[in-house]
């Protein structure tokens, strides 16, 4: 049995992965912090003092990260204990075993960009719950609503699309089935394009 090809990283320079990890997410991480500056007089309002030392925690913890990938350090354990830590820790050790690097240690360039991707956004939501009182934030509903509603005609199209195909499910042979299982998975991809390019 043939070897599984090698999982995309970011080590091809130019390529959409290298440009994910070495733009995209600290973008992506550079909007959240922004987002919780914005919300400090908020957070003083309903917390006072501690709220804005939360905040200031949350920044800090997103701007170390925010390092850490930009200049590839090694990708560290989750140290926040929810139901999901000890799985990503598993995993984190199982990509420690695979590294031939001297130091073997998974860093950002070299992993697998599915993995890391990943583990950026729970990084993201490790910062904000290691800050209460602010532990609940969303640092993404703003961009989350936006995206929503600047996309309510499309969603309206597709939601009309797949009532029809309801409809008209079981008048449809297994080719044409097929067919309507292959489109609405383009779409899907169409849609997650979107959410990845924003």
């Amino acid at each position: 049995m043939a070897e599984p090809p090698a999982s995309l990283s970011a080590q091809d320079e130019g390529s959409y992965v290298y440009l994910t990890i070495k733009d995209r997410i600290p973008q992506i991480l550079t909007k959240a912090i922004d987002t919780l500056h914005r919300h400090k007089s908020e957070f003083f309002e309903k917390y006072g003092e501690k709220g804005m030392e939360a905040e200031k925690k949350a920044i800090s913890l997103l701007s170390k990260l925010r390092n850490e990938l930009q200049t590839d350090k090694p990708i560290t354990p989750l140290v926040e204990k929810l139901a999901d830590t000890d799985i990503w820790n598993q995993y984190l050790e199982h990509q420690q075993s695979l590294v031939s690097e001297t130091d073997g240690k998974p860093r950002w360039f070299c992993s697998p960009w599915l993995f890391v991707e990943c583990y950026a956004y729970r990084r993201i939501h490790e910062a904000v719950i290691q800050s209460p009182p602010i532990d609940d934030f969303d640092v993404f509903k703003e961009s989350k609503q936006q995206t929503f509603f600047e996309s309510q005609e499309s969603i309206i199209g597709i939601c009309t699309y797949l009532q029809e195909l309801v409809k008209n499910i079981e008048d449809l042979d297994e080719n044409h089935l097929k067919n309507e299982f292959f489109k609405l998975l383009q779409v899907n991809m169409i849609i997650s394009g979107v959410y990845v390019f924003t």
